[in-house]
């Protein structure tokens, strides 16, 4: 059997094959009203096309715990039951298809509201819907930004406590996976990286103080998540940075951590919290970090970045440099990628019954 078509377990929750759907912000709920937030038709299309098309696992895109941690106005929330509410109709259909619905939870920090990125991305303030950022460190994400507000530590445990009652919703709402964001210089990763994080408390300073706050949260979320579901956490496994940032290195460490805490698969990005780094962008440039994971550990691991051929996905896998891929701007391009991969390798598929006849 293809390995990219193998079933993989973890605790109760069995995904068909390894063609998962990473995370992959739309920027497509209302900004405004009493469906901020919201699930709206754009995202059940989207969602529904790639599990019709046979993708195994989907994590819905970045989803925020509490209003100022969206990353801009028009994204997903998880703190009121009118949120929930939106997402049950999403769930309800991939379970059905054959594919395991996860959510990521996160906080932007200090990249928090900005303006759509075909909208050029740019910081927005309170006349467009916009808010001040939290973070850290007062140290603005980039030139131009705003210089964010430095957390205060019973300001730190709220949000801890945000992840958790999001976990909760997620729950409710028929997700069968959470992941925590801890990537892409979003809060939890700008806590983890000495480049963002210039405190001199509890929360800053040495590495076992950085990844507090990373900790705080996973344990928040594991124990109100079931003990029968899996937990997943993401992270950018370095800040492409000749010093002063996070490396491979602190990952592998940050990885066994996360394990002892109860997350189950470690999903490995890399960047996001430096602006203007050299990124050797090539296929599958982020792989060898989550192979280091994988062979340093015994956190399971899936990787991302410009896999695209199923040749390629298989060989990663077959190679057990991981033990999922996530498929991004590949599935937007083609929501039924698994499905020509299937063919292409011999591999077995669930095939809705309105399309067998093609």
């Amino acid at each position: 059997m293809s390995a990219l078509f193998e079933p993989y377990t973890l605790r109760s929750v069995t995904a068909p094959n390894r063609v998962w759907m990473p995370p992959m912000c739309q920027y497509s709920a209302a900004p405004t009203g009493p469906g901020t937030g919201a699930a709206t038709d754009w995202h059940f299309a989207h969602y529904a096309a790639r599990a019709a098309g046979g993708t195994g696992l989907i994590v819905v895109e970045a989803t925020a715990v509490s209003p100022e941690g969206r990353i801009s106005p028009y994204d997903l929330g998880l703190w009121n039951d009118t949120q929930t509410e939106s997402l049950r109709r999403i769930t309800a259909f991939l379970t059905e298809q054959g594919t395991v619905p996860a959510i990521q939870l996160g906080h932007a920090g200090r990249k928090a509201s900005t303006e759509r990125p075909w909208h050029g991305g740019r910081p927005i303030g309170p006349e467009e819907h916009g808010w001040q950022p939290v973070a850290p460190s007062p140290l603005p994400f980039a030139e131009g930004h705003p210089v964010p507000t430095e957390l205060t530590v019973d300001e730190i445990h709220r949000i801890t406590t945000d992840f958790a009652a999001a976990a909760r919703r997620a729950l409710d709402a028929g997700f069968q996976a959470v992941e925590i964001h801890g990537a892409h210089g979003y809060l939890i990763g700008e806590f983890l990286s000495p480049h963002s994080n210039r405190r001199t408390d509890a929360y800053g300073g040495s590495f076992e103080n950085r990844v507090r706050f990373a900790l705080e949260v996973t344990d928040a979320v594991r124990a109100v998540w079931p003990e029968e579901l899996p937990l997943f956490f993401r992270v950018s496994a370095t800040d492409w940075l000749d010093q002063d940032g996070w490396t491979a290195e602190d990952t592998v460490r940050l990885a066994a951590l996360l394990h002892a805490h109860g997350v189950d698969l470690l999903d490995v990005s890399t960047g996001g919290n430096a602006p203007g780094v050299t990124i050797p962008v090539g296929p599958g440039y982020q792989v060898p970090f989550a192979a280091r994971v994988r062979r340093e550990t015994d956190l399971p691991v899936a990787a991302v970045g410009l896999i695209t051929d199923p040749v390629q996905a298989e060989k990663i896998l077959a190679d057990g440099e991981a033990d999922a891929v996530l498929l991004g701007r590949e599935l937007l391009r083609d929501p039924h990628w698994a499905r020509r991969a299937a063919r292409d390798l011999g591999g077995e598929i669930r095939v809705p019954g309105p399309y067998q006849r093609a």
